[in-house]
């Protein structure tokens, strides 16, 4: 019951943005930017960048980080101490910073674009994602995002070491793709969004 109710508060928390001291928050996402980066993008291998994630997902993951509904080493002592009005202004402030851009020299492998644009297409990803991938309310942006953390991401969710919210799309989503997939889906989405 503790956990629906704490899922319950963050969920109203994301309808509450007016309410968040920007100044506060950005104090507080100081603490966070040693490993997510600095404006939230990370240059830290296996570390997400934050900048410009939708406001519920990161709301949401905070949430479940707390919880221990999502594990972490790093990030549930981190979230632990976090209260509510905490994790709305971290939320509301990560998710105001410009997102990351593909990196245009980044070499794309073409074999894993085509094998990646295949796997995301025929697999509904936009209809959570969104057609460029940006994101919306709790569900994550996934352009330009680290391609090793995509690809972790991913293997966590087909291995049921992750979670999503709803009905489990994620685990619906990945389960029936091969690793090679899963590779191809990561170098595909960390390339969008130039």
């Amino acid at each position: 019951m503790k956990f629906l109710f704490t899922l319950v508060l963050a969920a109203a928390g994301t309808l509450a943005h007016a309410a968040v001291d920007m100044a506060a928050a950005a104090e507080k996402a100081k603490a966070c930017m040693a490993c997510h980066g600095a404006g939230g993008i990370s240059q830290l291998a296996g570390t997400p960048s934050l900048a410009g994630q939708p406001d519920g997902f990161l709301q949401w993951q905070l949430v479940f980080f707390r919880s221990g509904q999502r594990k972490s080493d790093v990030m549930q002592p981190m979230a632990a101490a976090l209260k509510d009005d905490d994790i709305r202004g971290l939320a509301a402030y990560f998710a105001a910073l410009k997102p990351p851009r593909a990196d245009p020299a980044a070499k794309a492998d073409e074999a894993l674009m085509a094998t990646g644009r295949k796997v995301v297409m025929g697999n509904r990803c936009t209809s959570c994602h969104k057609d460029d991938f940006s994101g919306q309310q709790a569900t994550a942006r996934l352009a330009a995002q680290r391609e090793d953390y995509l690809l972790k991401a991913l293997l966590d969710f087909k291995a049921s070491r992750r979670v999503g919210g709803g009905v489990a799309a994620m685990l619906d989503a990945v389960a029936p793709l091969r690793d090679e997939d899963l590779k191809a889906v990561a170098h595909f989405l960390a390339r969008q969004g130039t």
